[in-house]
């Protein structure tokens, strides 16, 4: 580990440097020889360097989610050029360019502060040896080695032998106790903020071996942190607990406020957004107008989270504009959404089939009011027809008499009353 350390050791210079003016702040308050003072001192450097990362974990964040809808065409990639892993590698540098897509962008916060975190450990290390670096001169070597955290001191280890513990002045129980909790609390940290991400975070609909390569890692990760950080000074694992917390704490805000598509986070938040706009009637930030009009947007694409969404506005009444806005609708009963539904068209009545010849009537005066041509047909056309005649009902046959002759003596189509009888496919 001190070998790794000491080649970033061009970087201890300035976080000494930071270390150094937050211990003056708070030397002031707590003690220049105190724990807090120093300990606050490599929590404030945290804090300084996660905000600064911050562009870089919202990219993180992109990059991610752009590999999970992309795993489905990598998959397909690898299974057709299974045999020629040149052709391969091509159709994936393609495919990433193509979606603006890089899969070392979810690496980047990492990478980004572990300079940082191997400098601080050389900065601690140097402490315990009583040797100066960077900006820390002999009396502020000797105030931070003075400096404990619950009994144990800043550059200790669990595992440093009893004689070195007690040149810190301190014992190795205490040592080891407070080590081993932080070290817990450490791992513990780590894969609840993993969990979290895995649980909420992700689109369940979905399923592939990405997946499966992060819910492996979340078992992995806590293991190897805590393996390595029983050889993690004291200061070393405040570093690492208070990035964690402060991991868990970003991911929860991301999670709450701008989840994956499709996840249950997702559906948590547009019922939470829901809520507010059926309770005021209208979108109030701007922010989750925007949401609202990329749902709309959408249209057919939309995954099952954003059209409950879609539908539930349509039951309370309102509408979801394209600007994101919502206005007041006709409200839908239960079971039914405003996704349109394909119109049979009216069956004609028989009669009408074989006497218009199948083309429908130029307007609805036409269907109602014959011409005078047609009226004066009607009446030289025999009693068998549509039209009643002025006979009482007692002189006219209940049923009229079957013919079973053939020609002119059967009445012409569409003349008689009542449901016909289906021809016989061998007449013609």
């Amino acid at each position: 580990m001190d070998t790794i350390a000491s080649f970033f050791s061009f970087i201890t210079t300035p976080v000494s440097w930071v270390i150094v003016q937050f211990h003056t702040v708070y030397g002031a308050i707590f003690g220049p020889d105190t724990g807090w003072a120093w300990g606050l001192s490599i929590v404030s450097l945290v804090v300084l360097i996660r905000i600064c990362l911050i562009p870089l974990f919202v990219k993180q964040i992109k990059s991610t989610r752009n590999m999970q809808v992309l795993q489905p065409k990598m998959k397909a990639i690898q299974e057709r050029y299974k045999n020629d892993k040149q052709r391969q590698s091509e159709e994936m540098m393609k495919l990433y360019k193509e979606t603006g897509t890089n899969p070392l962008s979810s690496c980047l916060p990492i990478l980004a502060q572990s300079p940082f975190f191997f400098a601080l450990y050389h900065v601690l290390s140097s402490i315990a040896s009583g040797k100066t670096i960077g900006v820390i001169n002999q009396s502020l070597l000797d105030s931070a080695r003075q400096a404990h955290i619950f009994g144990a001191p800043l550059a200790a280890k669990f595992t440093d032998s009893a004689d070195k513990v007690a040149s810190l002045d301190a014992t190795q129980i205490s040592v080891r106790v407070v080590t081993a909790i932080m070290i817990v609390l450490m791992s513990a940290s780590q894969f609840y903020t993993q969990r979290q991400l895995m649980t909420k975070n992700v689109d369940l609909t979905v399923k592939t071996p990405y997946m499966q390569q992060q819910k492996m890692l979340m078992y992995i990760f806590p293991v190897i942190f805590m393996v390595m950080g029983i050889n993690f000074p004291v200061g070393v694992l405040v570093y690492w607990l208070t990035t964690n917390v402060w991991t868990m704490g970003q991911q929860m805000y991301v999670i709450n406020q701008n989840p994956t598509p499709g996840s249950k986070a997702q559906d948590q938040y547009l019922q939470r957004l829901l809520k507010g706009i059926t309770t005021h009637n209208e979108v109030r930030s701007k922010r989750r107008r925007n949401i609202v009009s990329a749902i709309v947007a959408k249209g057919p694409d939309r995954n099952d989270n954003e059209r409950k969404f879609i539908n539930s506005l349509s039951k309370s009444g309102l509408v979801a504009q394209a600007d994101g806005t919502v206005i007041k609708g006709e409200a839908l009963p239960e079971g039914e959404s405003h996704a349109t539904k394909r119109q049979q068209p009216k069956r004609q009545p028989k009669s009408k089939r074989h006497t218009g010849g199948g083309q429908q009537p130029a307007s609805k005066t036409s269907e109602t009011k014959p011409s005078t041509d047609a009226a004066d047909a009607a009446d030289a056309a025999p009693k068998t027809s549509l039209q009643k005649n002025d006979e009482p009902k007692d002189s006219q046959p209940k049923q009229p008499p079957r013919k079973n002759g053939s020609g002119g003596a059967r009445a012409k189509a569409g003349a008689r009353k009542g449901q016909q009888r289906p021809k016989h496919p061998t007449k013609k």
